[in-house]
């Protein structure tokens, strides 16, 4: 699949840029806040995003939306240290496929790929 890592801390994308290639996953892209996510995510038009929620600038739940207004077949998996089932809750309904909770393992990031198919 096609992904675009969008997170503000660089070792973050770095660790999940490493994990999805050597997944099979081809990685268009990353971005580190949400106006470049946005921006990225026209241009790259990928299959599957990996979105933290807490970045500067424009909140990863509005990036959330706008991405699904775009282009409402995208996959876009949250990533999250808020461990919350009402955000979860809120996430789901704004079109998100799955949330990720932080630190995750290198096996529930490759589940829940698994579980996009």
């Amino acid at each position: 699949m096609k992904v675009l890592i969008v997170d503000d801390n660089a070792s973050t994308r770095k660790v999940l840029s490493v994990i999805l290639r050597k997944t099979g996953h081809e990685v268009v892209g990353e971005a580190e806040d949400g106006k470049s996510a946005l921006k990225a995510f026209v241009e790259l038009w990928p299959e599957v995003v990996l979105l933290d929620i807490i970045m500067p600038g424009i909140s990863g739940i509005v990036v959330l939306e706008e991405m699904r207004r775009i282009n409402p077949e995208a996959k876009i998996i949250i990533l999250t240290a808020v461990d919350q089932d009402e955000v979860t809750k809120e996430l789901a309904e704004k079109g998100a496929a799955a949330v990720i909770f932080k630190p995750f393992t290198h096996e529930e990031l490759k589940e829940t790929f698994e579980r996009l198919k």
